[in-house]
């Protein structure tokens, strides 16, 4: 299994944390900053490689709310019947940092995973992984 990992750039050493625990649950990581080299065009090698992902985490911080390549991502995982089951929003830091309000409308019909500090990166790999399991 490929997981793409959509993030804000901001989050680029959240999202490398769970790419890393992802790796360690043996599932190979699509994450934009290691595959897209300088003269790359960004948005074709995205366009790519969500068309190979076989799932998507999507990493959430208030960062994510503003104006962010995210929403696009998410935007394209819910249209395709590929992403089905295979979409995990994960949202990072306290409750209070991000309000549910301020959650994208479309995420409520997902099981949002939580990661509150980044020592609980490999149990949310792990939770992720079982869930692709399950689903093959």
């Amino acid at each position: 299994m490929k997981v793409f990992i959509s993030y804000s750039q901001r989050d680029v050493a959240i999202a490398r944390r769970i790419a890393a625990a992802l790796r360690g649950e043996g599932l190979q990581v699509w994450l934009p900053e290691s595959e897209i080299l300088p003269g790359d065009n960004w948005a074709e090698r995205v366009s790519e490689a969500l068309k190979e992902c076989d799932a998507m985490v999507a990493v959430l911080t208030p960062d994510t709310l503003e104006g962010s390549n995210v929403q696009l991502d998410l935007d394209y995982a819910m249209s395709h019947i590929s992403y089905r089951r295979r979409l995990f929003p994960v949202l990072v830091g306290p409750a209070e940092t991000m309000p549910p309000q301020a959650m994208p409308w479309i995420l409520e019909r997902f099981r949002i995973l939580r990661l509150r500090s980044p020592e609980e990166s490999q149990e949310v790999a792990r939770e992720i992984a079982g869930a692709l399991v399950a689903v093959t």
